[in-house]
């Protein structure tokens, strides 16, 4: 699991850009099923076919990031940010600008605190008052790098090991998901199972949940399960009442999200999990949200409603570039998903 979730968060794919992520799926993927395709709006879409119910897995493949909206006479490069950024973790980071000439890297720069009005430094630093320096001479240069508007800007990231099983990385929000879809699958490959498993590397989660929609529209599956990260209260500035979960106790299924507002899980759903978890000894927690939604938002109100729910891996100082996790969650999560497909019958 290590290896896995260091490959894919290495690798760079935000919102509307995910190409290197599903390619990495792919070729995880392709020796468990038995079919796979991309559809229309670029989810993969991996297929081990079965006779009883329909299980879909839905780990989204993106990332929050930048997009270039203008490069000014100068050569320095305006940007929007591509899902939900806190901005001072924006300030002062190295980046990776994919331009149509390949990847170049660069750095996000604002003007000196040094400069600024007393009051103006008080201030939190804004993207809109940011700017990626490529170290180009004028607009015409970075032109002839590649650079054009809507170029994609991803963090310039690599995992680390921390002690006591822990990594931190960018985009583990939600490449964790990922590589636990693909070790779950990886499990399956040597069981016998009654069921017939949807594995959906999913687009654009960060900006609208828009490739859920489309591919649990397509497949309509008869139970879903999204697998994402949530916010743990373990370390500084959080409290129990905030999150009452921690890393490296288990992956934790969702019984509501965003206060109801995203998804309130589907109670045989739930039972499932937790049943199978404590049947098979396998550390698990739940939570009640009041903050994001996840993929499972979209997937649960489609057509006429798939039950769901989501698993998630509890990480920390998620949307941000240095996320952290416990590698055992990620183990409890995959192993949580294998058990629960082998007893689904039982259930559903």
């Amino acid at each position: 699991m290590e290896g896995l979730i260091t490959k894919l968060s290495n690798a760079h794919g935000i919102s509307g850009s995910e190409g290197n992520i599903r390619t990495i799926l792919e070729e995880e993927l392709k020796p468990y099923v038995d079919e796979m395709r991309t559809d229309k709006m670029g989810n993969l879409i991996a297929t081990r076919k079965g006779e009883g119910p329909s299980i879909m897995l839905a780990a989204h493949m993106d990332e929050i990031g930048l997009m270039v909206k203008y490069i000014d006479d100068d050569g320095f490069l305006k940007f929007v940010t591509i899902g939900g950024w806190y901005d001072p973790t924006l300030h002062s980071q190295r980046v990776i600008v994919h331009t149509t000439k390949g990847p170049i890297p660069g750095v996000i720069g604002s003007k000196p605190p040094h400069v600024m009005k007393p009051d103006d430094r008080k201030k939190p630093p804004e993207s809109k008052d940011m700017f990626i320096d490529i170290g180009a001479k004028d607009k015409e240069d970075a032109e002839k790098m590649g650079v054009i508007v809507g170029t994609p800007v991803s963090m310039d990231r690599e995992v680390k090991k921390l002690a006591n099983n822990k990594i931190t990385g960018k985009a583990f929000d939600n490449r964790a998901g990922c590589a636990i879809m693909i070790d779950a699958m990886r499990q399956l490959a040597e069981m016998d199972i009654k069921a017939t498993i949807y594995a959906v590397g999913t687009v654009q989660e960060e900006v609208g949940l828009k490739g859920a929609r489309t591919s649990a529209f397509g497949l309509d599956p008869d139970i879903a399960i999204a697998i994402d990260t949530t916010i743990p209260g373990d370390h500084p500035g959080m409290s129990k009442s905030e999150s009452a979960l921690d890393t490296g106790k288990g992956g934790v299924i969702t019984i509501a999200d965003a206060a109801g507002r995203g998804i309130i899980a589907a109670p045989q759903v739930v039972k499932w999990l937790v049943e199978t978890a404590e049947k098979n000894e396998i550390e698990y927690q739940t939570d009640v949200g009041d903050g994001g939604t996840t993929d499972a938002t979209a997937i649960h109100l489609t057509r006429e409603g798939i039950p769901s729910t989501v698993l998630s891996v509890a990480t920390r100082y998620i949307h941000s570039p240095v996320e952290v996790l416990d590698l055992a969650d990620l183990k409890s999560c995959s192993d949580l998903i294998t058990k629960a497909v082998l007893s689904v019958n039982d259930y559903f």
